[in-house]
């Protein structure tokens, strides 16, 4: 009789309160099924408190269940227990049980999405507030899977200095189907760009509590330096580079030792200024002044060797910022520091934006920014900011 009694709990689907909150806490009353997230707390259609939350069994419960009893089928007792269970919507659970052989849901991806849900949820809601930051990507095709810019790399770049704020981060995508050698061009990115950091980031920086952001974008330099000009270097972020050596990480890295930033000055001040900004390349003179003509004044900033994977460390991109700073105060002084100012670059995406994010719009001229174009293979003239048009 006592066997019998023990084979008739063994099989009872009953789950303990106290199970029930362990498994709602690391779920944080969401569905755990991938790409869901429903709250299950709330009517979707209403917003009325009402739980439509489900437990569902990652191994089954039935020894003919899509999934079988697993390592379960020798200890039934740990079958209700928060390990093998996941917090779902009616219709996720739905989805995986009517995969009767287990095949495309099997217990081993449920467990993954419970594990991966469940650290989601244990690194945001840990997160001292200190640490949080939000997560922005910028560039074309963000959303292809095999774009350089991706949620998880950005976020293993964080880590441990910042936690992402929200789980989604702030997509800023690039719209333009043309080629940059159409004039339109860079005029529709430049609006493109500007309404939707009005949409989507203004409103953060301009709040009561300014936040801290993390920036990770892959455009054309012009836009790049755009978008560094509209946050300003008032607003706390980390701008991160992409490394492709000696792999291919987003994560800063050690900086070479003694590294310098080099600027060479015009023998004359008597022209209109240029400032070319040989970092990832070298940028011949005879380039801008084919371009601009002869009667012009080349200020330079570059460094000993200038190659494509030069900028390794925070370090480098903060010597930059200071650098630069300088070299447009010194530039104003001996040019009018409201003179318009020809900008000719080739840097790396991160130096891109921190240079736009030094620029100080009451205090400097305009900059007329150019961009190499691989078609024509010379400088065309992309963007103001500064002028008209940018304000």
């Amino acid at each position: 009789m006592a066997l019998n009694l023990l084979t008739l709990k063994e099989v009872t689907r009953y789950i303990r309160r106290e199970v029930e909150r362990e498994l709602w806490a690391r779920a944080a009353g969401r569905c755990q099924f991938d790409g869901c997230n429903r709250p299950l707390f709330k009517s979707p259609v209403t917003q009325e408190q009402v739980n439509i939350s489900e437990k569902a069994h990652i191994y089954s419960f039935s020894k003919i269940g899509p999934r079988g009893w697993g390592p379960f089928v020798t200890n039934r007792k740990k079958i209700n227990e928060v390990a093998n269970l996941m917090l779902v919507c009616h219709d996720c659970h739905k989805k995986i049980d009517q995969d009767e052989e287990g095949e495309r849901y099997s217990a081993e991806l449920l467990v993954k999405w419970k594990d991966e849900h469940e650290k989601r949820i244990a690194i945001v809601t840990g997160v001292d507030p200190t640490k949080k930051t939000y997560v922005i990507l910028y560039g074309a095709n963000i959303g292809d899977q095999t774009s350089k810019l991706q949620p998880e790399a950005a976020k293993d770049a964080l880590f441990p200095d910042w936690y992402p704020a929200e789980e989604r981060p702030i997509y800023l995508s690039m719209s333009w189907e043309g080629k940059d050698s159409d004039p339109s061009y860079w005029k529709a990115e430049a609006e493109n760009l500007k309404t939707a950091f009005n949409r989507q980031i203004r409103p953060l920086v301009d709040g009561t509590e300014c936040p801290h952001l993390s920036l990770f974008a892959l455009a054309p330099i012009p836009l790049m330096i755009l978008f560094g000009s509209l946050l300003t270097d008032k607003v706390p972020e980390q701008t991160y580079q992409l490394h492709r050596e000696p792999f291919q990480t987003w994560k800063w890295l050690a900086g070479p030792a003694n590294f310098k930033f080099l600027v060479n000055r015009p023998a004359s001040s008597l022209h209109p200024p240029a400032l070319v900004v040989s970092l990832s390349d070298h940028i011949a003179p005879s380039r801008i002044t084919a371009v601009l003509g002869e009667a012009v004044s080349i200020w330079e900033l570059t460094i000993e060797r200038p190659h494509n994977d030069f900028l390794k460390s925070k370090e480098q991109l903060s010597q930059f910022r200071e650098t630069v700073r300088q070299l447009i105060v010194d530039i104003g002084k001996a040019h009018g520091k409201h003179t318009p100012l020809a900008i000719f670059p080739a840097m790396s995406v991160a130096c891109a934006i921190d240079f736009g994010r030094v620029r100080m719009p009451k205090a400097d001229g305009p900059w007329i920014i150019y961009d190499q174009n691989k078609g024509s293979k010379k400088f065309v003239y992309a963007l103001e900011l500064g002028g008209p048009d940018y304000e």
